[in-house]
């Protein structure tokens, strides 16, 4: 492509700041801008629900020298629609032209019914929210979560380590029911009480009031704050009537290279999913690595270069409760579950197949195994699965072929 054109990217989270990065380091020269809704200086997010949360750093912003790139940054700069006929954004500074646009608008908190305007009534997703929430830690109040998922495990951790009285309720009859079979969450519920959180499964909460949450089965909770948890989605609500195509989840429908149903825009991050062959279906992945990985995709692809399919081994991780634990694949097709140590220990690992190929796996204290799943998961070995359940035999010494994913692994 002509290097005269103009790349505007609308978002500057990880996956928009890094696809700027990745322009420049692939050797476009043209005019980049990226354009961010809040006013602070790109940041990541992962500090937010630890460092930032309990006030051990001020902030986690990017160490990253937008002059220097020759990038324009723009802040405080909220995107309303496009004109993908016109080339053009509309936004609340006025129109922002472009020549090829990149959405990288990543997923914003699904709130809780009903509790709009309450007060002490918070989410976590945001620099702002971290910052709001940090005091009321600081004040060691009862804390009510709702949603035992990864980011409520999070926040309950940092509360906890704060002395906050917390109480944590999930609708679902177990921790990371919507992440992971039951038979693996089932240990991590002990994780809770271990910790001095109070977790309380089968809870639906009828509403809330200022300082209390209310169940559906009358119980009433004291809660000075009441943090949100229950998911995320796709922030592409302002691409309506744009002719971009979504899907069921309001997640733009990006192809192997991700390109959009509309020529010129590309879209990548939490906002995106995209066709994995080596899973067999669609993927929206709402994760740090998938952020981090996709800018490179996409800015080969705007270069013109022919870029390798983007079909990456999902990764992240979570730091709850004292415990690292680190998840690889996408275990919704496996066939069998292969346990690696006792899951009532502190340190342990499942394994998922499909056809004895290891697809994913979850490590908790386990981060060898993490590595060496993951080389494994990308090289589709075949695995001795009575090997694998050794956990003091290295799992890449499990592959069928004797083999592991090469000799260095760590």
């Amino acid at each position: 492509m002509s290097q005269g054109r103009r790349v505007v990217v609308v978002g500057a989270g990880m996956a928009g700041v890094q696809t700027a990065v990745a322009l420049r380091e692939q050797g476009f020269k043209g005019a980049v801008t990226v354009l961010g809704a809040e006013p602070h200086q790109p940041y990541d997010r992962p500090p937010l629900s630890k460092a930032v949360l309990l006030g051990t750093a001020e902030g986690s912003a990017f160490d990253v020298d937008f002059e220097t790139l020759g990038v324009e940054l723009r802040l405080g700069c909220e995107v309303l629609g496009v004109r993908p006929a016109e080339h053009e954004l509309d936004t609340e500074a006025g129109p922002v032209p472009y020549d090829v646009l990149v959405l990288a608008t990543g997923a914003e908190p699904i709130t809780l019914p009903g509790t709009e305007g309450v007060p002490g009534v918070h989410l976590l997703r945001t620099l702002d929210d971290a910052e709001r929430l940090r005091p009321v830690l600081g004040r060691r109040h009862d804390i009510v979560v709702v949603g035992a998922g990864w980011i409520g495990a999070e926040f309950a951790t940092a509360a906890r380590e704060a002395g906050c009285a917390v109480t944590v309720v999930e609708a679902a009859d177990r921790p990371l029911a919507g992440a992971l079979p039951a038979e693996v969450a089932a240990p991590m519920a002990a994780w809770y009480a271990d910790a001095g959180a109070d977790l309380r499964t089968h809870a639906r909460v009828e509403r809330v009031e200022p300082g209390t949450v209310i169940l559906a089965d009358g119980t009433r909770l004291p809660a000075d704050a009441v943090v949100v948890g229950i998911g995320a989605r796709p922030a592409t609500a302002w691409l309506a009537g744009s002719g971009i195509e979504l899907g069921p989840h309001g997640d733009v429908l990006a192809d192997a290279h991700l390109r959009t149903s509309v020529e010129d825009v590309y879209a990548v991050g939490d906002c995106a999913s995209f066709p994995s062959a080596r899973y067999g279906e669609r993927l929206l992945v709402h994760h740090w690595d998938n952020a981090l990985q996709g800018p490179r995709t996409v800015a080969a692809t705007i270069l013109g270069e022919t870029p390798a399919v983007y079909d990456p081994v999902p990764y992240f991780w979570s730091e709850q409760f004292g415990r690292f634990v680190q998840y690889a694949g996408h275990h919704a097709t496996a066939d069998r579950m292969v346990w690696r140590g006792d899951p009532t220990g502190p340190a342990w690992t499942v394994c998922w197949l499909r056809e004895d190929r290891l697809v994913a796996l979850l490590a908790v204290g386990r981060p060898r195994d993490l590595a060496q799943g993951r080389r494994l998961i990308e090289a589709g070995r075949r695995m001795d699965a009575g090997a694998l359940a050794d956990p003091g035999r290295p799992l890449k010494d499990a592959a069928a072929d004797g083999q592991g994913p090469g000799g260095g692994a760590p």
